[in-house]
Formats: C-alpha cells, sequence, structure tokens
C-alpha cells in the first residue's frame, strides 16, 4: 500500500476530545487502505482549516473533512468518512438522505456534550510511531 506524498483524505479532529481520540483510533484500526490522514484542530494545519471552513459554513464543533479541495463538516463529514471505510460501514452512508440539517442535530447534540461525557484531555494525543506517519502537524 503506497501513499502519494499530499494525502487526499485528512481528518481534522479535536485533539484533546476523548471521544474525537477514540474515533480516530478506530478510523486507523479500520482504514486498512491507508486512505486517511489525521490532523488535530489545535495544530496550525488544522487552525488553517477551521478558517478555511469558517468562511464557508461557520466555525465547526469537532470535526473536518478534507477531500481534495472540498471541505466538509459535522454529519456529513461522518457519513463520508464511513463510506470511505468500506464494508459495512458504508451501509451509514445512505443517512446522507436526511435533511442535513435534522442530521446535524443529532452531531450537535453529541458535540456540545462530548467533554461532559466522555471527557477532555490536557494535551493532544500523541501518536505512536507505527502510524505516526498517518498524522499531520
Amino acid at each position: 500500500m503506497t501513499r502519494v506524498d499530499e494525502p487526499q483524505l485528512i481528518v481534522f479532529f479535536d485533539g484533546v476530545c476523548n471521544l474525537c481520540n477514540s474515533s480516530v483510533q478506530f478510523l486507523i484500526r479500520k482504514d486498512k487502505d491507508l486512505l486517511l490522514t489525521f490532523c488535530s484542530l489545535q495544530s496550525e494545519r488544522g487552525a488553517e482549516a477551521m478558517k478555511q471552513v469558517a468562511k464557508q459554513a461557520g466555525v465547526p464543533k469537532s470535526i473536518i473533512l478534507l477531500a481534495g479541495d472540498r471541505y466538509y463538516t459535522k454529519s456529513t463529514a461522518v457519513l463520508k468518512i464511513a463510506r470511505t471505510l468500506g464494508g459495512k460501514w458504508a451501509l451509514l452512508y445512505p443517512f446522507i438522505l436526511i435533511p442535513r440539517a435534522l442530521r446535524d442535530l443529532v452531531y450537535d447534540l453529541i458535540a456540545r456534550n462530548r467533554y461532559r461525557w466522555f471527557g477532555r484531555s490536557e494535551t493532544c494525543m500523541v501518536p505512536d510511531r507505527s502510524v505516526a506517519a498517518r498524522f499531520l502537524s
């Protein structure tokens, strides 16, 4: 499995959110084709992604997917990531047919309460050497 120098799919995540960190660990395990690269929103590149998205759709609460030159947020990002994983996870993608406003209501409920329900770290996750190449700074 080879990868190009500039990744085509970058998942920007809240690096101090325990739910987000667990989700990234899950994605690393399930992404057998190494299609996803990860970057903390607290990093310089993550801050730039937030600025770009804020121009389009307001500041996201916890996830941004950069696919090529397009940014996706909230439930749309989650569903596009699930489709990328393939297999049974791709079966979640038809939920994209539900109006975005309704999908994002559920997403926003979880995002608003993620620190209370799942906790928060004082520092961003530091990937171990086996997956460090999949993280951007």
